[in-house]
């Protein structure tokens, strides 16, 4: 089955609910058909949890919501073996985990016991208790959420669980125009309210497929291996992007050129991934922290200045 013109539907679909952020939306639907998983960071009230509600919606999926708190149990997230006296066994009782499209509220509030329970679920889309191995259902894609301005009574997410997530986005607030029509719209009703599917879990798996299918020329993977190690290289960077962040990059770079209705890519479509696939893997130094830096300062910089041709022998 082809994207198109599936794309436009649930890009259409999304934008009745999150006004004037197609940008936005189209990062969450690449990371969508990458089979990866989005981690966003920004203030309360722009409307994280309406997103992943209305894209659990346009795809006709299962949609659960875990509001992430400091006595939050792995158990509460994965599941738990309740013991049944008539038959004589335990029997296990699936948590919240177990759904299309999960919300992970406020991560960051959760102990890293509980934040790591999620581990096993973002990598392999399974999760193992009591020493059985259950599969999560398909597509399975996290939206995690986090609040950058309080820092009282939250736990930074490990590296390790930073770099389980594909991208890492942030809404924004709407322009004049966008809030106006959000005030408009919002009198009566809400749009999530009247919000149809517009295609089925079935067919994200199929554009899933189409997009491991595009085509990534040998000139494009040095480009890619040649912007990784450069993360590794650079003075302001105390350890660079992992083996799982090239490959992240390069699913992204697919899902964005299967979106644009080809089955190749091109190197507009690494650089443009480039940002929210790599800049929240970077651990930069202290002395570059101290002076105000971040990891999206240090990407600009190496999307500008690595070419995309290797450059040639000196003679």
């Amino acid at each position: 089955m082809s994207a198109q013109p599936l794309i436009p539907r649930i890009l259409g679909n999304l934008e009745k609910v999150v006004i004037g952020k197609r940008r936005l939306l189209r990062s969450l639907l690449t990371a969508l058909l990458a089979g990866g998983h989005v981690l966003i960071e920004d203030v309360p009230g722009l409307g994280k949890t309406v997103l992943a509600r209305a894209l659990a919606r346009s795809v006709h999926g299962h949609f659960k919501r875990i509001q992430f708190t400091p006595d939050l149990l792995p158990s509460d997230v994965v599941g738990v073996s309740i013991y049944q006296p008539e038959k004589k066994q335990f029997q296990f009782k699936p948590g919240p985990l177990f759904a299309n499209v999960l919300l992970a509220d406020e991560i960051n509030r959760a102990t890293p016991k509980t934040q790591s329970s999620l581990l096993e679920s973002m990598a392999e889309a399974q999760v193992t208790a009591d020493g059985t191995t259950y599969g999560l259902p398909k597509p399975f894609f996290v939206m995690a959420t986090q609040n950058p301005l309080e820092s009282q009574g939250t736990y930074p997410l490990p590296e390790a669980q930073l770099d389980r997530f594909m991208m890492k986005l942030s809404i924004g607030y709407p322009d004049a125009a966008a809030e106006l029509k959000i005030l408009q719209e919002q009198q009566l009703q809400h749009p999530l309210d009247t919000l149809e599917p517009v295609c089925k879990c079935e067919e994200v798996l199929a554009m899933q497929a189409q997009v491991r299918a595009a085509s990534v020329s040998q000139e494009l993977l040095k480009y890619i291996i040649r912007l990784i190690s450069s993360t590794r290289e650079h003075p302001d960077v105390q350890v660079g992007v992992s083996p799982r962040g090239a490959l992240a990059l390069r699913r992204a770079a697919q899902a964005l050129a299967v979106q644009s209705d080809r089955d190749y890519v091109i190197p507009d479509d690494v650089k443009d991934c480039g940002m929210p696939v790599l800049a929240h893997r970077l651990i930069l130094r202290h002395q570059a922290l101290l002076e105000g830096k971040t990891g999206i300062h240090v990407m600009k910089q190496l999307l500008r200045s690595v070419p995309v041709e290797a450059p040639a022998d000196p003679a």
